[in-house]
């Protein structure tokens, strides 16, 4: 499932993977911290963990909303993270050239949900030999996600991942229909389910991206008994100061609970 990662650890112990971190990098230190408390976690659980952090927001609502710290600081952060705790990587890019400059730095690159037809990021990110997630657009069909799929393997690269991250609702809603994770897993790659992603009320009128942190065990425990393979989460240990998606993200202190929650569930269905 993931020969390409090399430092991914506990791939044999039959868990779900998890990736997770902040939703972008704030600062060294809250980075550092995150991956560190996750490592801890996962490694006493036995979870294979990628740790995922934004090195860039490029779809904010609103003008003014934080972006990131710098492309080149943030990515460096996000490389010593690998580096010094030895696990693998993760970072969303936004545009062709951005998966050339990401893949120097991260593990796997992220097509994020609404970029997921763009053909030219697809195929440069592909190019550049690293594994590939590609996040299903919240206006797609589980199947047709295949036809991204397509547009990765037929330029060379067969390392796939995909991402499950919720249906619009309405205009300021999201719902996850689980029927697409089997339907996902069909056309042959590893699936992923964004928990709190999946659980963002976007399009608020104040412009600040609402969320239903509530029901974020909830979502991840579905995830799991309809046979996801992962589980895609942000956590951060001040949620309610985070710089991007804070109102959806889980509480960094929550987390271990859950993880052992979803161990169980997953121990019971092997």
């Amino acid at each position: 499932m993931f020969d390409k990662l090399k430092n991914l650890n506990h791939k044999e112990s039959g868990n779900f993977f998890l990736i997770a971190g902040p939703c972008v990098i704030e600062s060294k230190e809250v980075a550092i911290e995150i991956a560190e408390r996750i490592l801890t976690y996962t490694d006493k659980l036995k979870i294979p963990f990628i740790f995922k952090a934004s090195y860039k927001k490029a779809n904010r609502s609103k003008l003014d909303s934080f972006t990131g710290i710098g492309d080149t600081e943030a990515l460096n952060i996000i490389k010593t993270i690998g580096e010094e705790l030895r696990i693998p990587t993760t970072t969303d890019i936004h545009n062709a050239q951005e998966a050339v400059l990401a893949a120097e730095y991260v593990d796997i690159l992220q097509i994020p949900a609404f970029l997921c037809r763009q053909t030219d990021i697809l195929i440069s990110a592909a190019k550049t030999g690293k594994m590939v997630n590609i996040k299903k657009g919240q206006f797609l069909s589980p199947k047709s996600i295949k036809h991204a799929t397509n547009k990765v393997k037929e330029n060379g690269n067969n390392s796939i991942m995909l991402t499950e991250r919720g249906s619009m609702f309405g205009y300021k809603d999201m719902v996850v229909d689980f029927r697409a994770i089997p339907k996902m897993k069909k056309i042959g790659y590893p699936v992923c389910l964004d928990v709190t992603h999946s659980l963002q009320q976007p399009n608020q009128d104040n412009g600040v991206t609402g969320g239903d942190p509530e029901m974020i065990e909830t979502i991840a425990k579905a995830g799991i008994a309809t046979g996801s393979d992962g589980i895609f989460l942000e956590t951060h240990p001040k949620p309610s100061i985070a710089k991007s998606d804070g109102k959806n993200m889980l509480h960094l202190d929550q987390l271990e609970e859950l993880l052992v929650k979803l161990v169980k569930i997953r121990k019971s269905l092997i």
